[in-house]
């Protein structure tokens, strides 16, 4: 299998939207329809583009870096690999029970706390264990990266990814609230069903891909050292683990903007502004800490980086193997980086260019009103060109509303938008939780697309089934 697959499919796309600006106009909108003529990009436009990118994206980049050098500490504990085989032999003859368990939480945190990001500190982890269990890395691949495209999917009070859905559709988190949790509970029944009639026939075949994958035991020399080996506890590596997830949830969970709770923001208030002989010592310490319901991967890169000073004592790692750990994992992690920045670039670049607005106009020009298929397939696009839920509906939203006026129909334009957008992450080459997972696995995008398709007809045809009923109900 050629390495960097992924990588290159990322490039292919970046220099194929920049292509594109040769071809197509840019058009904007404002109160009106505007086209603005061609603006074509150069290769040195690329590249100027970097300071934007790594302006407003580059601590996504880096939480990316410091999930790998967290993952190398962790091979250094000895206590991650007692975890995994104590795992896999406690789900022995009940792999589909712990694998859909997974695919469950990641979905439902991402639906319901928009952790599609942050779940990318579980990837390893999970991605080690599907394959310890037998399953190949194109089912790894899809109890990862597809549980969060199957959350997206049934997105129910993520405020992050719905915000703009909220700002020009007009509607609530609980409208049609039956009809989010419907795709959410189905999309994972039929990802459940997928990934266990499928994970052991197609893929990878090689047995040896896995040692990439599954951390060695750690190596000793002195017979005293040996026995200590055998002595290392697992459970302090689990409590933390447990505890940094929990944290996670709790600071991404958006309880001020989808459910009204403000205690955390008085909480986190209370605890910076208390003060000292009159100096606010926790305020100092803390810095700029958000209150939970505010967190982002900047919070997520400190409990890391934390959790590895905790470790390093806890298991009474050397400071040369916690750096030796570390910069080991950095560096496989460098291309998932890489990869990030490249999207963002794609982002940035059809941003700057904004030429979709044309083909949108065409779409949504081909028939009069609101129709749920162009409505779907100007979505579908829109989520290819942008690689986040917000630009993708936010490239669309403002000349969509001027074109479908129809207010009765907002509600389910809502959750084609959402649905639509979450399916689309299953394939498209601007897709985050893809494009990271097949380049951390060094899965061909190909062999996955061969894959996978079967399952996004399925999701496509349940999410138009439950458009058409929502269209003739309400």
């Amino acid at each position: 299998m050629k390495k960097h697959n992924a990588l290159k499919v990322v490039i292919i796309t970046l220099l194929l939207f920049a292509l594109l600006t040769w071809i197509l106009p840019c058009a904007t909108y404002q109160t009106e329809y505007t086209e603005v003529g061609r603006y074509q990009v150069g290769l040195f436009d690329i590249l100027s583009y970097q300071s934007t990118v790594f302006g407003y994206f580059g601590y996504i980049a880096l939480f990316v870096l410091v999930v790998g050098g967290f993952y190398g500490v962790l091979y250094k504990t000895g206590a991650y690999r007692r975890m995994l085989d104590s795992l896999v032999k406690k789900f022995k003859g009940k792999e589909v029970i712990c694998l859909v368990i997974v695919m469950a939480l990641f979905a439902l945190l991402t639906s319901f706390a928009g952790l599609q990001l942050a779940l990318l500190m579980l990837f390893p982890f999970v991605i080690s264990l599907v394959l310890m269990m037998g399953y190949n890395k194109l089912a790894a691949t899809a109890v990862t990266a597809g549980s969060v495209a199957v959350g997206l999917m049934g997105t129910t009070f993520s405020y992050n990814t719905t915000q703009v859905l909220q700002q020009y559709l007009s509607v609530e988190l609980t409208d049609l609230i039956w009809a989010k949790v419907v795709l959410l509970v189905l999309g994972v029944a039929i990802l459940s069903l997928f990934v266990f009639k499928f994970g052991k026939k197609a893929g990878t075949k090689k047995v040896e891909d896995k040692n990439d994958f599954i951390p060695e035991e750690v190596k000793t020399t002195k017979s005293k050292d040996k026995d200590k080996k055998h002595k290392v506890k697992v459970w302090p590596l689990v409590l933390i683990l447990d505890l940094i997830l929990i944290v996670a949830i709790l600071g991404f969970i958006p309880w001020n903007n989808s459910f009204s709770i403000t205690l955390f923001e008085e909480v986190t208030t209370a605890i910076t502004e208390f003060e000292l002989f009159g100096f606010p010592i926790f305020g100092k310490i803390l810095g700029g800490v958000s209150p939970f319901g505010y967190w982002n991967l900047v919070e997520l890169i400190t409990l890391m980086l934390l959790a590895i000073i905790i470790l390093k004592f806890v298991y009474k790692i050397k400071w040369d193997d916690v750096f030796d750990g570390f910069g080991k994992g950095v560096r496989r992690a460098l291309v998932p980086a890489l990869i990030v920045i490249l999207i963002y670039t794609c982002l940035v670049l059809t941003t700057y260019d904004p030429y979709q607005l044309v083909i949108y106009k065409f779409i949504l020009g081909l028939t009069k009103g609101f129709n749920i298929f162009t409505t779907g397939l100007v979505v579908l696009i829109s989520s290819i060109f942008n690689g986040d839920p917000l630009h993708a509906f936010y490239s669309v939203l403002p000349y969509f509303v001027s074109v479908v006026t129809d207010t009765n129909n907002y509600q389910l334009i809502a959750v084609i938008f959402q649905a639509i957008y979450g399916i689309v992450t299953l394939v498209a080459p601007t897709s985050i939780p893809l494009m990271l997972t097949l380049a951390y696995t060094n899965t061909s995008y190909k062999d996955w697309f061969k894959y996978i398709w079967k399952l996004l007809v399925a999701l496509l045809v349940l999410a138009f089934i439950v458009f058409t009923v929502l269209l003739l109900v309400i």
